[in-house]
């Protein structure tokens, strides 16, 4: 099972929220997940829309989960610790 970590997009129209999921490269966007690891809310004011779980993202990092464009550039802002030492 090829593990892969990335956006899980949930809410209604126009006003949507995302959740930062490993799921199986296999799943449907919507579907199915193994754990998730944060939340966005674009809609928010900037310093309270985001969370990542930076310890449990290393991990499945580090057990070879691959991250897509978009979920990189959201762990990168909301925990930049995290992809200087993967």
């Amino acid at each position: 099972m090829a593990l892969v970590i990335r956006l899980r997009q949930q809410g209604s129209k126009n006003r949507q929220t995302f959740r930062l999921v490993v799921t199986d490269r296999r799943a449907p966007r919507g579907g199915k997940y193994v754990e998730m690891l944060g939340w966005y809310q674009p809609l928010l004011p900037n310093e309270k829309n985001g969370f990542v779980k930076s310890d449990r993202v290393q991990h499945w990092l580090k057990n070879g989960a691959e991250i897509t464009d978009k979920a990189k550039s959201l762990v990168k802002r909301f925990a930049p610790e995290v992809l200087k030492t993967s």
